[in-house]
Formats: C-alpha cells, structure tokens, sequence
C-alpha cells in the first residue's frame, strides 16, 4: 500500500470514529465543557501511556513549539464545545452537518499558509457547500434553536479549519501521536479551573461513556487524522472528513432514533455529494509527501 492510499484508509477510520462520537453529546446529559474535559482526559491519558511504553521523547524542541502545542490544545478545546454545543440544542444531524462546512475555511486558508494554488475547483467546492448550509439553516431567526445549532456548528467548523492548517504545519516536525497528546492535555489543563466552580454528579454510566469517548473516538481518531496530514493535504483530509456526517446521522437514527428533518436532509445531499465528486477528483491527483 503506498504512503497516499495508507493515509486515505487512515483518514476514513479516523472519521468513522469521529461520526460515532457527535452521539455522546446526546447520549451524555452532561455540559458541553463537561464532556470535553472528560474526552480529553481519557485521550491523553490513553496517549500518554502509549508514549511512555514506546519510550518516546515528548520534548518539544523549542518554546515556540510549546506555545503553539499550548494554542493548539487551546483551539481543540473550544472546537469541541461549540460541536457538542451545537448537537445539544438542535440535532446530531445538524450538529454534524454544520461542522462539515469547514472545507469551506480551509479552501481559502490553506493557500495563504502554505503558498499554494488557490483552484477554481475548489471554490466551487466552497460555494456547493455554502449552499447546502443555506438549505439546513430552517430560519434566519437566532431564537430558533436549530439556527443556533447551525451558528454553532459553524464556529465547530472554522476552528475546526484552523486546528487542521497548524497541525499541517508542524506535523512534520514531531510525531503525530506527541501531537495529540500535547493538544488533549493541554485542553484538560485548560476546562479543569472551569469544572471546580460546579459540583459534579457524576454516574457509572457517564464515566464509562466518557472513557468510551477518550479512548476510541479521540486518542485512536485525532492520532489517525493527524498522521494521514502527512500524506494527503489538509484540504483533501477536510473534503473526506466531512464525511462524517453519514455515520453520525446513521448511528443517531439506530441507536438515538433521530430523524433529520427534510430541510436537513436536502441540505446534507448537496453537501456530501459535492464531498464525494470533490474526493474523487483530488485522489487523481498526485500529492507532494512529507517525511517525518
């Protein structure tokens, strides 16, 4: 298998996995903040016991590094809570669906950071996508939750974009588990000060979700996502990962019985369809392949 089609399999678990955790913000009756500082215990938890057996050096390599990990980890934090934020006052579908609008912020950013070649291609690949969103948003009055939900979703997106650009950046130059583990600590540092003002009434159930969560859907998905940037671009990696939607929406409606609402629904067609003809054309490309 060479090094692009292992990052497209990479990619496609990593979102596979992401799909099933926009649940949790449902299954969870938990705040936002709650759930993420949960989520990012356990992944770095998971992740730091992974790189203490692989003796791995976890030194960054100057403070600059360590400031960005830091921002990084800062810039996780709050792209989870505006994610679970989203699906808890509106639906998964939607949650997922709005958050999947961040190729558009990446089309756009990516060539400013990187100096590459902004495609005609990829701007309609924006546009179909800005239009899909239009179609979901079911009224433009900010009192409606769904609209909410799509405000917040949207913000899910872009830091989402930003999250992928920075960690295309410095993926090269430290291991992508390291990545991880620094971005999921550093969030846990972060939400921990926030979580000793409000008094917990945790159960077995929601320790053991929450674990579920860390483990699989982050430490597991965010190493396979952040490994696959070294072979496929962030805009390819942005184009297949809003893919998720599909296994989100299939998982809420067996395991939550969610329907999404028509509206949604035409919406999700123009944004998933537009992902797959974008997918396809960007795999007949040839990619420039970075080495650790």
């Amino acid at each position: 298998m060479n090094l692009k089609r292992h990052g497209m399999l990479e990619i496609h678990i990593a979102v596979l996995l992401f799909g099933l955790a926009g649940l949790f913000g449902k299954l969870l009756l938990l705040p936002p903040l709650v759930i993420v500082c949960g989520r990012t215990l356990f992944a770095s938890i998971t992740l730091g016991a992974i790189l203490f057996a692989l003796k791995t050096d976890i030194r960054t390599k100057s403070s600059q590094d360590l400031l960005v990990l830091v921002l990084l980890g800062a810039i996780l934090a709050i792209h989870w809570i505006t994610f679970f934020h989203s699906i808890q006052i509106s639906t998964v579908a939607v949650g997922l669906l709005t958050f999947s609008t961040f190729p558009l912020f990446v089309t756009f950013m990516e060539p400013y950071f990187f100096r590459e070649k902004l495609f005609f291609f990829d701007m309609l690949v924006a546009g179909a996508v800005l239009l899909g969103l239009i179609l979901i948003v079911p009224s433009f009055d900010f009192y409606n939750r769904v609209t909410q939900g799509v405000f917040w979703g949207v913000m899910s997106g872009f830091t989402f974009a930003v999250l992928s650009i920075l960690n295309r950046k410095y993926v090269s130059a430290y291991p992508s588990m390291v990545i991880a583990f620094y971005q999921n600590g550093v969030a846990t540092i972060l939400l921990i000060p926030f979580l000793l003002y409000k008094p917990l009434d945790l159960q077995t159930y929601d320790y053991v979700l929450l674990a579920i969560l860390g483990v699989f859907c982050t430490a597991l998905a965010h190493v396979l996502f952040i490994q696959s940037l070294v072979k496929i671009k962030a805009q390819l990696a942005s184009v297949i990962a809003s893919l998720e939607p599909v296994y989100g929406i299939i998982f809420a409606f067996f395991i939550l019985g969610e329907v999404p609402a028509l509206r949604t629904v035409m919406g999700g067609f123009i944004i998933l369809g537009t992902i797959i003809l974008a997918t396809w054309k960007k795999t007949q490309q040839p990619v420039n392949v970075k080495s650790n």
